[in-house]
């Protein structure tokens, strides 16, 4: 078998789809992109499509190593990316070949079903409190949230005050069998995290997600230790090399991307390594139909998986949304906050082959928001 051609889909609302095809017939597919940098993404794979072409797609090993090594200036996130997708869609046309799910590929299942959380939006503690409890009533056991909007370095009382009354709206509304997690996308100096992480203790979030940028991973510790809150970070890191700087520094939940973490090869080595750690992985994913397939493959055969994002219903999914490029629907059927295993072979999931070419046909130029401080300053978003 040899791989004849890779072809990238550019469709909202703001994702990139890679299909591989075979000269046997069998088709992989992958969801390799950055977030507001799908085209540079898509690029990528087709320059790496000059080696691929001619190849067999089952030496999956092989070709991650070349993919990534092959090249005198490796890494990054478009890079990591592009081979992300590329392994996804391998591993999917390897499943296929012999008719099993990846998972299987993986050393079999170590659990039946998989915990999922939801996204809640909203500005105000009455919004969000009014979400969760939506999401709690379609079954959720757990939902995630942005407890800020930009942030100074060092804020005011009255923005610490507004992220910790936000966190609390929904603890009172959803009660104590109910799980939250913060996710402050960067927004937090190391300063401004110890002044507000011990704040939200008494609420006992889930875990606290990404408190500062991966620029100062190396403060990472020192948040650390300022909390009993568990700290989540890794959707901004690619490799398990960029994983070994924060491993050792105490965080409880490793988040790497399978769309940007080199994918379901890749992914799988980060958490072998955190397991080594005491650190439970949670897959980051507001992404698209594939890139959940492959992580929640991925989560039916890791021991220390704690729970699996999943973007049904997120904010930026306008106009477009995760079940709208699939065949069958049924296979993320959530109940009571779980998603059952796949049974069927490669990722599980069959795309809609037409609804993906009638949507590339208008593509998307998605870019996230730019966000400034009072002072006209750059604030992270």
């Amino acid at each position: 078998m040899r791989i004849t051609s890779l072809r990238t889909y550019l469709v909202p609302p703001r994702w990139c789809f890679l299909r591989i095809d075979t000269d046997e017939g069998l088709t992989g597919w992958g969801e390799p992109v950055v977030e507001g940098r799908a085209a540079t993404v898509a690029a990528a794979v087709g320059e790496l499509a000059d080696y691929l072409v001619g190849q067999d797609p089952l030496r999956i090993e092989d070709h991650w190593q070349t993919l990534t090594k092959g090249g005198f200036y490796r890494g990054g996130p478009v890079l990591s990316s592009a081979v992300a997708g590329i392994d996804q869609a391998l591993w999917d046309i390897a499943g296929k070949s012999l008719g099993v799910p990846v998972h299987q590929l993986l050393g079999g299942h170590v659990r039946d079903r998989i915990r999922v959380y939801s996204w809640i939006g909203g500005d105000e503690p009455a919004e969000v409190a009014q979400a969760a409890l939506e999401r709690q009533a379609h079954g959720f056991t757990a939902v995630k949230m942005n407890a800020s909007g930009a942030l100074a370095r060092i804020d005011t009382p009255e923005a610490v005050t507004g992220i910790v009354d936000r966190v609390a709206s929904v603890r009172e509304a959803t009660g104590p069998g109910f799980d939250i997690a913060v996710d402050f996308h960067g927004r937090l100096t190391t300063a401004m995290a110890r002044r507000v992480l011990p704040l939200l203790e008494p609420l006992l979030p889930f875990f606290v997600e990404e408190p500062v940028v991966p620029e100062c991973s190396e403060h990472i510790g020192d948040v650390v230790t300022s909390t009993s809150i568990p700290i989540a970070t890794g959707e901004r890191l690619y490799s398990r090399w960029d994983f070994k700087r924060v491993l050792d520094k105490g965080i409880a939940v490793a988040q790497p991307d399978l769309s940007h973490a080199g994918g379901i090869s890749e992914t799988r080595r980060i958490a072998a390594m955190a397991e080594a750690y005491d650190v439970a992985l949670a897959p980051h994913c507001p992404l698209g139909p594939i890139a959940l397939a492959a992580s929640l493959q991925l989560g039916f055969a890791t021991p220390n998986l704690l729970i699996q994002e999943q973007s049904l219903g997120i904010h930026y999914n306008q106009g477009s949304d995760l079940l709208d490029y699939l065949v069958d629907t049924s296979v993320f059927g959530y109940r009571d906050g779980y998603v059952e295993r796949f049974t069927g072979p490669g990722l599980g999931i069959e795309v809609d082959t037409a609804a993906v070419e009638r949507a590339a046909e208008s593509g998307h130029r998605w870019r996230n928001p730019v966000w400034r401080t009072p002072d006209g300053a750059l604030a992270e978003w």
